[in-house]
């Protein structure tokens, strides 16, 4: 499953495709955190070409718009790390049902025809996975989808590091951020990386089979 995920991220055709399903996480990551921080979440729009953006409303500065701004590009390797962990821990239908919850959630604050479409692909997809799939299916997709979010979630930030450096992103929320706080953009790039590849490291951790076993074993 690490193998699989991995080529569907390096695969330029294929992460073209998938790379709307990190668009999905980024964006609820947004949402989530300005909820949290009582900021106005007046809606979210996904884009064909994998864009998104999430809208809010509240204070301009202040800790509300930094968490707010910082949680889009580490909330897909985070998601994957709480996936990694339910599914070692054997809570696959836990694991289905809590996406297709927070899925239902973001469709109620989708305000384009694209959005609707596909959120209601995606957890179509995975109520199908969850209703008819056998457990074994159930888990081995619930294992693509941690890994895919583990290594997927780090490849928008390189990305995002080489728009940087040609001056082709200066509305990013790294560039937002910087605007926040006295720090450079450069820096929270790199504090994207560094949290997204220790989620990566944690989540290889428990979904690899030894440490699966050892937790079969102390069953």
């Amino acid at each position: 499953m690490a193998l699989a995920a991995l080529g569907v991220v390096v695969y330029r055709p294929s992460w073209h495709i998938s790379r709307g399903l990190i668009t999905v996480a980024h964006e609820g990551g947004h949402a989530l955190v300005a909820l949290l921080t009582r900021r106005k979440l007046q809606g979210i729009r996904l884009h064909s070409d994998t864009s998104g953006v999430t809208l809010t409303r509240g204070r301009p500065t202040g800790p509300g718009m930094i968490f707010t701004a910082a949680a889009g590009y580490v909330a897909p390797s985070l998601l994957g790390l709480g996936a990694a962990w339910l599914t070692a821990a054997g809570y696959i239908t836990i694991l289905l049902w809590t996406v297709l919850v927070l899925l239902a959630c973001m469709l109620l604050m989708i305000r384009n025809v694209f959005g609707v479409v596909a959120l209601l692909t995606i957890g179509g997809a995975v109520f199908g996975l969850s209703w008819f799939a056998p457990p074994d299916v159930q888990a081995v997709g619930a294992q693509l989808a941690a890994w895919f979010l583990l290594i997927g979630g780090i490849r928008p930030i390189l990305e995002l590091r080489h728009k940087r450096r040609r001056g082709r992103a200066p509305d990013s929320d790294a560039d937002q951020l910087a605007r926040l706080t006295p720090f450079p953009g450069g820096l929270f790039v790199f504090l994207f990386l560094l949290i997204s590849a220790a989620t990566l490291v944690i989540g290889a951790y428990l979904l690899t089979p030894i440490s699966l076993m050892n937790r079969l074993n102390g069953l």
